[in-house]
């Protein structure tokens, strides 16, 4: 039961973590584009870049990667951005495969506990001979079951979690696209 523990553990801090980091990455101003196009329309770069780096978001950091190519080729532009984009994206998954290996570990673990608890009632049950009881083969059955159902307390909630985790991460990997987009289109836009 100690490594299910530990698991369970390890996916409530990965858990936690994570969705606060997603959270907290997700809150941006709604007038952040709004204010971006209007310090980029005057001309006031530094304006624009003072508050991307007052804004801690992935999608500032994005913004200002393609402030600071200003004057460059759009394509150069856009590719700064992107994998500026890539880079952020990086950073949110950040453990997101560890939280997958104990979702899908958890369980396993806990059928391994079955395994064991039942080949030790068995074993108890071929040595006994003729002194066979139900309280012979008891306690293997219940480190059988006892395992198995911490393995699944512990595993499901990991999988619902890591899913949902996924979910917060879609939707934001959506938003810096759609980011990405607005900006190239605002520097394309004629002043």
């Amino acid at each position: 039961m100690i490594p299910i523990i530990l698991l369970g553990f390890l996916g409530i801090y990965i858990f936690i973590e994570r969705y606060i980091t997603l959270r907290k990455a997700s809150q941006i101003d709604k007038n952040f584009m709004n204010q971006i196009r209007d310090y980029v329309q005057s001309g006031n770069i530094e304006a624009a870049r003072s508050l991307c780096k007052n804004t801690d978001t992935p999608i500032a950091r994005m913004v200002e990667k393609g402030i600071s190519r200003i004057g460059k080729s759009f394509a150069d532009i856009r590719g700064a951005v992107e994998n500026e984009a890539n880079l952020q994206v990086l950073k949110l998954e950040k453990n997101f495969g560890l939280m997958a290996t104990v979702a899908g570990a958890a369980p396993m673990v806990g059928f391994l506990g079955t395994v064991t608890g039942m080949i030790g009632a068995f074993y108890k049950l071929s040595i006994a001979g003729s002194a066979v009881g139900p309280g012979l083969v008891a306690g293997g059955i219940y480190e059988a079951l006892v395992t198995t159902a911490g393995g699944l307390f512990v595993g499901v909630p990991a999988y619902v979690g890591y899913n949902q985790l996924t979910i917060m991460l879609d939707k934001l990997i959506f938003r810096m696209e759609a980011t990405t987009v607005e900006f190239i289109d605002l520097l394309e836009e004629p002043i």
